[in-house]
């Protein structure tokens, strides 16, 4: 089923695809899955030329296992409670973690990423995070520095305290998209120029050039939809007044 675990039958498909010479992402097209899914999936089980399907659903179940048997679930969050049930809380952070992973955000950075999102404060400790995710103070480290370079959340220090605090706040996608409009131009950029170099007339350079042109289209909605937010935020923030 697209979106949940990889069955067995889906590993025979990536194994044939593999061994008729087709990208990650072709394969995660057909499967309906996102080509990072289909490279984690490949890198973790041997890589394109060892890869077996058989041999990777094995692997894979062994791994299940073992974290299972590794590792108590988590206790329930609480932030001062607000009548949550515990049970759908955890399930509720469960499948939007796996959510964000399948968008292509790696599994760490997804689950320090979601605790964050689901405290009410906003903000933790590595030594809370460490305690709520039961992973090592290394990889909480590793996840809080790839989400600080998308700009996802940031570091505080509150004065007179010696621990950093990580936060994440309201406009996290706003900042997450700001952050895509800017890459994006940067393609539309090098696509432009690949065009003038291979020459507008030729399949390369028009190629080149259709690109630039759906780029440079999507930085557009996303700047107006960007545009439009923040009115309504500031619309909203001066009724609140």
């Amino acid at each position: 089923m697209p979106g949940g675990r990889l069955t067995s039958e889906d590993r025979q498909h990536i194994a044939t695809g593999l061994a008729e010479g087709l990208g990650y992402a072709e394969i995660g097209r057909s499967l309906g899955r996102p080509a990072s899914t289909i490279m984690r999936e490949v890198t973790r089980n041997g890589g394109p030329d060892d890869y077996g399907a058989n041999q990777a659903h094995e692997a894979t179940r062994h791994r299940a296992r073992r974290r299972k048997q590794a590792q108590p679930p988590a206790p329930p969050v609480s932030d001062g409670g607000h009548g949550r049930d515990p049970q759908a809380v955890r399930e509720f952070t469960e499948s939007f973690t796996t959510l964000l992973e399948q968008q292509g955000l790696p599994r760490m950075a997804a689950r320090v990423l979601v605790c964050l999102y689901i405290t009410d404060s906003g903000t933790l400790t590595a030594a809370d995070l460490v305690q709520r995710l039961r992973v090592s103070p290394a990889s909480v480290s590793h996840a809080v520095t790839f989400l600080e370079q998308q700009g996802i959340i940031r570091r505080e220090r509150t004065p007179g305290e010696r621990r950093e605090r990580y936060v994440i706040d309201d406009e996290i996608w706003l900042r997450s998209t700001l952050a895509a409009v800017q890459m994006n131009e940067a393609l539309v950029v090098a696509s432009q120029r690949g065009a003038e170099i291979l020459g507008v007339a030729t399949p390369a350079g028009a190629r080149f050039g259709s690109s630039a042109e759906f780029l440079l289209l999507v930085s557009e909605a996303l700047q107006k939809a960007v545009e439009e937010y923040r009115q309504r935020l500031t619309a909203r923030n001066a009724a609140r007044e």
